[in-house]
């Protein structure tokens, strides 16, 4: 059984975490972390890393960037793995991640929805059969609480296409711009409102043809089985960077 602490327990990705995991028996939660203590469960609560005091196998980070430090600290001094769902990382932060992989497994992805990874694929290959003939843009949409923009999903789409089609560039908004669209260009957009819980569409527009894949996650609880599913595949696992795309190569 994978012994689990929570980074981000009482928020609502926690909550997601809390109830996905009360019918499996490979996995148990067993602690987490947050300000707020969560109501309604018999976990052990730590406001900090510092005052954690727990046996457990595997770290699930849904939080915020700036738990990463202590958070990082905490796995490395206690070689624990990480999974990794927080996303608004710096290029620094993400620096210090994959410094960690090499003390610690870090499972780590911009979305850990099977879906997602999937019409990630999807676009790639798209990409490589397109080439620059036909224009990129991707659009992303989430609920009016989410602090980062563009996703992490999106970018994570993003450099998929990026890695076939080697000299694009990412273009975040147009409004300030006066000229024509460049072949070069990955558009990348971003829409907040009400409870959207994710939307993701990716769009190759060519001549007189075009491409539309969309993804529409309905429930968190996509994303927790995901993170739940990563964390028992980490468990034992050699230090190194994972992703999703293991994950899946592995069933």
């Amino acid at each position: 059984m994978t012994k689990i602490i929570i980074t981000g327990c009482s928020g609502k990705m926690g909550a997601s975490l809390l109830k996905s995991s009360e019918n499996r028996d490979d996995l148990k939660i067993v602690a987490g972390v947050d300000l707020v203590e969560p109501q309604n469960t018999d976990i052990v609560f730590a406001k900090s890393f510092n005052e954690l005091d727990v046996e457990a196998d595997v770290i699930i980070d849904f939080s915020n960037p700036a738990v990463l430090d202590s958070m990082l600290n905490y796995a490395l001094s206690h070689k624990m793995p990480l999974v990794i769902c927080t996303t608004g990382f710096s290029e620094e932060q993400k620096r210090k991640l994959t410094e960690a992989a090499k003390t610690v497994p870090v499972f780590y992805s911009g979305n850990m929805s099977l879906g997602i990874n999937l019409i990630t694929e999807l676009a790639k290959k798209a990409a490589a059969v397109f080439g620059n003939d036909f224009d990129v843009e991707i659009i992303e949409q989430h609920h009016n609480q989410k602090l980062d923009a563009p996703s992490g999903t999106a970018l994570m789409i993003a450099d998929a296409v990026k890695s076939v089609r080697t000299d694009s560039e990412y273009v975040y908004d147009r409004h300030s711009y006066r000229r024509k669209r460049e072949k070069k260009e990955i558009g990348i957009h971003s829409v907040r409102g009400g409870n959207i819980v994710g939307e993701h569409e990716i769009i190759f527009a060519g001549q007189d043809e075009i491409l539309k894949i969309s993804h529409s996650a309905r429930s968190k609880s996509v994303f927790a089985v995901g993170a739940l599913n990563a964390a028992v595949f980490l468990k034992g696992k050699q230090p190194d960077m994972y992703d999703m795309s293991d994950l899946l190569s592995s069933k």
